[in-house]
């Protein structure tokens, strides 16, 4: 079973929104096990939209079109499906009266051309649009490929994607061997380096698919098995997730799509009952910042210093002054300094702390991207760790901030006192 996903709207064309809808719709499909081997963009012109619909109809099972389904002059999506179909338009009565009462509600003048939200091609099932107006469609054919016809706007296609066709296209297909994913996510390590030691893995996998990808200071893979059971695409990805752990387990911190390192290292605290706070100079309260993005945080996050200006860190955190005038602000001793002063001024159990030079210019005499990051946890004596990391002001507080975490992920994963 193969589908194609056709997104109608000059507006994507010219990058002014970003088509999120074909990825959500991409990931249902696979959910379902429906290939899905192209997607296409085309503009609001009925001419080239024919052409895209001809060619996908001859290629694929089944054609999604997304967009074009509003009442301006320029959505012709269902009209043009229409014609490619030889049927008339119809009425849905319901989504009629949903229109007609929402004019009437809000005492606005209903124009005509919002009938047309109402209208779907004749022969297919229509699907109600919970946030929207416009009506959706599945159209099913005994001699083409079969139409999905779906909202534009992403509030509106995506409740309708999940709650009206997916139980539609399942039923319809239903006896597809299904696709399931897992994603494992790494720090530390690039997208490059993590291919390499993966690559014998790779290459003579054929039950999982590894597909690696780079994001914004860490790397991903995404697993996936194709299986007629979950239970046997799980067995699958479980066995190719150990070897990969044994290869590279040390850069691997947790699962799934929408998790990060900050959620992993707060969870731990959180179950650890250990308490945290930071003592900042480059990065000036983002760690703090990144620590309170997560939910839950005040159980063990009392709060934390910026530590900019030389005599503040001895103001706050009692960093000895001869150790600033011997050793320098950006160097091992400071930083061990700032993280023990500050974690005996909260009297927390872990204390993270960062000086450095974030640019663009150098600081005494070191280059920027020279970051030294302390960390004060438990009863251990102080450690500090130099790294020099590439890249913009900006940039580099960031690697800063994820280095920071990561450091504290280590120490609590090597602390034999805790449950694991």
């Amino acid at each position: 079973m193969q589908a194609e996903i056709i997104a109608v709207g000059t507006e994507i064309l010219l990058g002014q929104i970003t088509n999120t809808n074909s990825t959500h719709i991409a990931r249902g499909l696979a959910e379902l096990g429906i290939d899905s081997y192209y997607q296409t963009v085309v503009g609001d012109n009925p001419q080239r939209l024919s052409a895209v619909i001809e060619i996908a109809a001859q290629r694929n099972d089944l054609v999604i079109l997304t967009g074009g389904l509003g009442p301006t002059a320029d959505d012709l999506t269902k009209q043009t499906l229409a014609h490619y179909l030889n049927v008339p338009l119809v009425e849905d009565a319901a989504a009629m009266q949903k229109i007609t009462d929402w004019f009437a509600k809000n005492e606005q003048v209903m124009t005509a051309n919002n009938r047309q939200q109402a209208l779907y091609p004749q022969g297919a099932q229509p699907l109600v649009n919970h946030n929207g107006m416009a009506v959706g469609a599945f159209y099913q054919s005994s001699d083409s490929a079969d139409f999905l016809l779906l909202p534009g706007p992403p509030r509106e296609l995506a409740v309708m994607f999940d709650r009206e066709a997916k139980p539609k296209l399942a039923a319809a297909y239903g006896d597809q061997a299904q696709i399931y994913s897992r994603v494992m996510r790494f720090y530390g390590i690039t997208e490059s380096a993590l291919a390499t030691k993966l690559q014998p893995l790779i290459d003579n996998q054929t039950a999982v698919t590894i597909a690696p990808y780079a994001k914004t200071n860490e790397v991903t893979l995404r697993l996936s098995a194709q299986a007629e059971t979950e239970s046997a695409a799980k067995a699958a990805i479980d066995q190719v997730d150990q070897q990969i752990k044994t290869l590279i387990g040390r850069y691997f911190y947790g699962y799934g799509d929408d998790n990060s390192l900050v959620n992993v290292v707060v969870k731990q605290l959180i179950d650890a009952n250990l308490s945290i706070t930071a003592a900042e100079s480059l990065t000036a309260g983002l760690f703090q910042s990144t620590l309170g993005s997560v939910s839950g945080v005040s159980a063990v996050f009392p709060g934390g210093f910026v530590t900019y200006a030389n005599e503040v860190k001895h103001q706050l955190v009692n960093v000895p002054q001869d150790i600033i005038d011997t050793d320098g602000v950006v160097s091992e001793a400071t930083a061990k300094a700032m993280a023990l002063g500050a974690q005996q001024q909260l009297q927390t159990d872990v204390a993270v702390s960062f000086t450095g030079v974030a640019g663009p210019d150098r600081l005494e005499r070191q280059p920027a991207g020279t970051v030294w990051i302390g960390l004060a946890y438990r009863q251990q004596a102080p450690i500090a760790q130099q790294f020099h990391f590439a890249g913009g002001r900006q940039r580099i507080r960031q690697r800063s901030v994820m280095a920071g975490l990561d450091l504290l992920r280590h120490a609590l994963a090597a602390d034999s006192t805790l449950k694991k």
